[in-house]
């Protein structure tokens, strides 16, 4: 499959972002705001995870949909995921080595998401983290949606988490929604707006974790959904 000029852009895109260093200290653990952030989605997962009789996920054969360096990869390990059964894929080379030098073991595949390298009914779990919002095209996203229910087995369950709004980055899109209720028709979907406003969080989480943690609960301010996207069984 040929290159969308989408998929082109975004090799740009993420090239240019590895030039900036401040991005660096922007997305570190060791930033509080972003640690508030990762928190947060994690315990949400988690909560909903054990709702639905899970806790652990040993046994279940997961895929990451643009797993980057390979930060939410190590977390669904600590969730019991075996080593040999979490697999990623990414479009970037570089990304996915840096991926590779901390994740060794890991079956990990240079490929572009509207064309996974699997086969049919693959993965008990698919999860994509902001992936979806950086492309701008809706034929690719479609492609990609596709191409992730395909390889999901009936029952399975794809985690989406992405921000429906981020109206300062011209390379992003948010998504709503109907949206991705569109991406995936005939599913069952559990949404949940999470994630306090990364700008917010970055100025509120240096003053009052509390503080942050309050407006969080309030959802006002939320910019991501946490959504549980659940295949039917044909």
């Amino acid at each position: 499959m040929s290159e969308s000029r989408d998929i082109q852009r975004l090799r740009k895109e993420y090239a240019s972002r590895k030039q900036r260093t401040d991005d660096a200290e922007l997305y570190s653990i060791f930033n509080p705001a972003q640690l508030f952030m990762l928190q947060d989605r994690e315990r949400k997962l988690l909560a909903c995870l054990r709702e639905y009789g899970l806790s652990s996920l040993s046994g279940q054969s997961v895929l990451e949909v643009g797993c980057g360096r390979g930060g939410a990869l190590k977390e669904y390990l600590r969730y019991g995921v075996l080593g040999k059964d979490l697999h990623g894929v990414d479009l970037l080379l570089d990304r996915l080595q840096e991926a590779h030098q901390v994740l060794p073991d890991l079956p990990l595949v240079n490929a572009n998401g509207e064309a996974l390298p699997y086969s049919n009914q693959s993965f008990d779990i698919i999860f994509q983290y902001t992936a979806f919002s950086s492309i701008l095209d809706e034929q690719v996203k479609c492609n990609m949606a596709e191409e992730m229910l395909r390889v999901l087995k009936p029952n399975g369950k794809i985690i989406w988490y992405d921000f429906w709004l981020n109206p300062s980055n011209k390379q992003t899109k948010g998504i709503r929604s109907g949206e991705i209720k569109a991406l995936f028709p005939d599913c069952k979907y559990d949404f949940y707006k999470i994630t306090l406003a990364p700008p917010i969080a970055r100025r509120i989480v240096h003053i009052s974790w509390s503080l942050a943690h309050l407006l969080q609960r309030i959802k006002m301010l939320n910019s991501h959904y946490l959504v549980i996207i659940h295949k039917p069984i044909r």
